[in-house]
């Protein structure tokens, strides 16, 4: 049975027990990339030798989200991609925290389409936003940092995490596809000439 900081009275020893645990927690953070498009080049050039992510703590990328407490989205996703990254997120283990990284991830980007995830702070709550199209890997760096500061600061996020759930209905009307009328060339199976 494992104890909770979180738990204990606050006396002199208890709080530099949560000292040690938020200092242990910070300085092994193992991250899981969920990288869809141009994002995960830069997030691959940051655990490269030229920025060196292995200073904070956060060089083994974990590609199994039961041995990982940090879930990296970089890209865009699709609705249809959307159950397979919530299941991803639930079997992450607590202590977790999300960064959401580039523009897409952050809230579309470009592709403002009927396929394409608007955010995901719709659907899971995200604790740092990375900004960029896409970000550089110091700004990576920067939000992993970040969430370092998180953990020092707050020690474990709140037991009960919701998303937003601000997913809006579109507010347009599809119009119906144009209708090509063939000639009788084309409707026999011919090609044109």
């Amino acid at each position: 049975m494992s104890i909770e900081p979180t738990a204990l009275p606050d006396n002199f020893l208890t709080l530099n027990l949560k000292k040690v645990v938020n200092w242990c927690r910070r300085s092994s953070i193992w991250p899981m990339p969920f990288a869809t498009a141009c994002c995960g080049i830069e997030l691959m050039a940051t655990a490269s030798s030229r920025y060196d992510l292995a200073r904070f703590g956060a060089e083994v990328m974990r590609f199994s989200p039961r041995q990982a407490d940090l879930l990296i989205v970089a890209g865009r996703l699709s609705i249809k991609m959307m159950p397979v990254l919530h299941r991803i997120y639930m079997q992450i283990t607590e202590p977790k925290w999300v960064i959401s990284m580039g523009a897409c991830a952050c809230t579309g980007g470009v592709f403002d389409n009927y396929a394409t995830i608007q955010g995901i702070d719709q659907f899971m709550p995200v604790d740092v936003y990375v900004p960029g199209c896409p970000p550089r890997p110091e700004t990576l760096i920067e939000g992993i940092m970040a969430i370092q500061r998180i953990i020092d600061e707050n020690g474990l996020p709140p037991a009960k995490r919701a998303p937003l759930k601000i997913a809006l209905p579109p507010t347009y009307r599809p119009a119906p596809q144009p209708q090509v009328e063939l000639g009788p060339r084309l409707a026999a199976g011919l090609t044109p000439g």
